[in-house]
């Protein structure tokens, strides 16, 4: 049995899009045990409303929420008894418990996960790891894409090989070609740190290191797994996701500007539906924090039930697949400070 939280409060759709994604993954996997945490009051009256196997889902009586406008250091201290926190403390402190997924604050999580869950032994610091898709039907993760702002070469290997080891075991990319997002695709381009870790990736054996990535080509197809400093990771996956929007917006006011559009648009339908869910970031999951020493998996704030579904579904793979001891083993194989 494989036991995952489920923070239910925080998202923009929580509790109902965070339980009824919980529901479906259950309902997919008969090995499953949920555990939601959220106010007791509020989350029995929507269980009862829903059909589901009572014997594997408890409730985390946690009454009170955390903003996103909230400091984290205050809310790690002061809303010990919010939903995040206190799942955060049973994900420590239960042995039975594998992962969490929480579509809450993004910087009480970090900070709740570093302070009270740990690090993998040799991680420096843990990454989050969002997915895209690319035009050739594949998936790239990002990593690092906010966790850590400012990064050492050093800090950019741990995440290639964390990113890599995730990529081929929970997804099933054989060999996963690695790029450093830059500048330029030449190997003298950027500045020093960017110079310093394509050095020292072009050395590094566990991963499949290509070379630079500009951000044009990042869902080209062309590359399995791209590095970056949380800052630059960060801008280039929300900049890729609000331009996507934003293009499917302008085609849809276009195709209702005139009768011959629309009459066209009629006929290919089903192709506009289906570019339509390739683009939903809500049909990729999350953002995995990877290092730290359980899953944890950051959601969008405005997860609806089908992205906290493939959250949950991250989390269960992430499980099954053993990562944590594979990314202890290959990071121990290379000498590093502590920084």
């Amino acid at each position: 049995m494989i036991k995952i939280l489920i923070d239910c409060f925080g998202g923009d759709h929580s509790p109902e899009a965070n339980v009824d994604g919980a529901l479906a993954a259950l309902e997919k996997y008969p090995d499953l045990h949920l555990v939601l945490s959220g106010d007791q009051a509020v989350l029995s009256p929507l269980l009862e409303s829903r059909s589901y196997d009572a014997a594997r889902v408890e409730i985390l009586h946690a009454p009170q929420v955390i903003g996103c406008d909230e400091r984290p250091t205050d809310v790690i201290r002061l809303k010990r008894d919010s939903s995040m926190i206190k799942a955060i403390r049973m994900l420590r402190d239960d042995d039975s418990v594998s992962a969490m997924v929480s579509t809450g604050s993004t910087g009480a999580l970090v900070a709740a996960a570093l302070t009270r869950i740990g690090r993998l032994q040799g991680v420096i610091r843990p990454a989050f790891c969002p997915l895209l898709p690319t035009m050739n039907g594949g998936i790239v993760g990002v990593c690092d894409s906010g966790a850590n702002v400012e990064v050492t070469p050093e800090h950019l290997r741990q995440f290639a090989i964390m990113a890599s080891l995730y990529m081929e075991n929970v997804y099933d990319v054989k060999n996963p070609r690695v790029a450093l997002l830059n500048v330029g695709k030449e190997a003298e381009k950027g500045d020093e740190l960017r110079q310093t870790a394509y050095k020292l990736l072009s050395e590094t054996s566990e991963i499949n290191f290509v070379g630079n990535m500009e951000s044009r080509d990042l869902l080209s197809g062309a590359y399995d797994v791209v590095v970056a400093d949380g800052f630059s990771g960060n801008v280039l996956v929300k900049t890729t996701e609000g331009t996507a929007l934003e293009l499917l917006k302008k085609l849809k006011a276009d195709i209702y500007s005139k009768l011959l559009y629309k009459l066209g648009a009629a006929l290919m339908a089903r192709m506009f539906r289906d570019e339509k869910e390739f683009f939903n970031y809500q049909n990729y999951g999350g953002s995995v924090l990877l290092g730290t020493s359980k899953v944890i998996v950051k959601g969008h704030g405005s997860s609806k039930a089908t992205a906290v579904f493939k959250c949950v579904e991250q989390a269960y793979r992430m499980q099954l697949s053993e990562l944590g001891p594979k990314i202890e083993d290959t990071i121990s194989k290379y000498e590093h400070y502590e920084y």
